[in-house]
């Protein structure tokens, strides 16, 4: 019996957002979703926290000098639910398009480094957070917990995401790996940060390790990145020529990888804005797994095993004593409990 494997058109996002705009981060991500389904891409995605942009400002200087973006930089970060999120889900349904948007997520006080997986349909099929901030990234996110370590079923085959440095972190990719993965959104912000004094910042080591979790995980990689425009560095640089060298223009490296590592796209330059495309056929997996699958025929779980707690880690639990019963809240929010 012959089987038919999926085959599908992708894309990746290569372009700077509206920075510290939502509203029109949005509407230049409307159009980019529009024009990827014009080229016939069944899934597009998008880079890490590209609305309303990365916050490159907790890498120029103290926490005290970036706190003057924090306020605006809240005020722009998507909240589920909201007329902003429709217009996103919205567009995936417009165009027949499966969106992984990467942004950062408000929810109550805190931000999250989200993304936002949405069906063709424009429902959604997950929404996730960045399990560990990295570094400096901690002064403006919360962590997720172990259920954003998860891959979906969809018409397009199982589908997962992380986000950055999640993809140096060896046990939160196996976890994924032993899921059966087989299309993965690694989501970068932009390769332009510390250019010349942070090697493991550069689109090398970073494009690398996109590159070997296809290979790891014989899945196919889209790996999206942003850029940094003129007028990010204007915001955030002003003319102070020691943060100029920071912080560069350009650094978009979007990528497409398939499950044995080829590189399945024509790059675009650093600076270019666009979307990078790939057609993808998921019988390729199978040849790959023959060859090395580490979480099945190539493993030992006999010497290492991986402890895995999707719990979600939620902050409030209610909880009756025995015997006792929670009652509906009243307008004053608060609970009468009877025995």
């Amino acid at each position: 019996m012959a089987v038919q494997h999926p085959k599908y058109r992708v894309a990746a996002v290569q372009a700077a957002p509206v920075f510290l705009d939502l509203e029109a981060s949005i509407d230049k991500a409307i159009g980019l979703i529009a024009e990827a389904a014009r080229n016939g891409a069944r899934l597009v995605a998008f880079p890490e926290t590209w609305l309303p942009g990365y916050p490159w400002f907790i890498w120029l200087d103290s926490p005290a000098w970036g706190m003057q973006f924090i306020q605006r930089y809240h005020d722009n970060s998507l909240v589920y639910g909201t007329p902003s999120a429709d217009r996103i889900a919205r567009a995936a349904a417009e165009h027949r398009i499966t969106v992984v948007m990467g942004h950062s997520e408000k929810s109550g006080g805190s931000l999250y480094m989200g993304q936002w997986l949405i069906g063709p349909d424009g429902a959604t099929i997950a929404r996730r957070r960045k399990l560990k901030p990295t570094h400096v990234e901690r002064t403006v996110f919360g962590e997720g917990d172990g259920s954003d370590l998860s891959v979906h079923d969809t018409a397009l085959g199982r589908l997962g995401a992380l986000c950055c440095w999640e993809h140096l972190q060896p046990l939160s990719k196996y976890a994924m790996y032993a899921q059966n993965e087989q299309v993965h959104i690694a989501a970068w912000p932009s390769f332009s940060l510390y250019r010349g004094g942070a090697y493991a910042l550069g689109p090398e080591v970073n494009n690398a390790a996109s590159r070997i979790y296809a290979v790891e995980g014989s899945c196919f990689v889209i790996a999206p990145c942003a850029t940094v425009s003129k007028e990010m560095v204007q915001m955030l640089c002003g003319d102070d020529a020691t943060k100029r060298q920071l912080l560069l223009e350009g650094g978009g490296f979007a990528q497409i990888y398939a499950p044995d590592g080829q590189l399945m796209n024509e790059p675009l330059p650093e600076g270019e804005e666009g979307l990078v495309y790939a057609d993808i056929d998921l019988g390729m997996i199978s040849l790959a797994k023959a060859a090395a699958d580490p979480a099945g025929h190539y493993s030992r779980p006999d010497v290492t095993r991986l402890l895995l707690n999707k719990t979600p880690a939620d902050r409030v639990v209610s909880q009756a004593m025995p015997g006792m019963v929670i009652e509906a809240a009243g307008p004053a929010g608060t609970a009468e409990t009877n025995p």
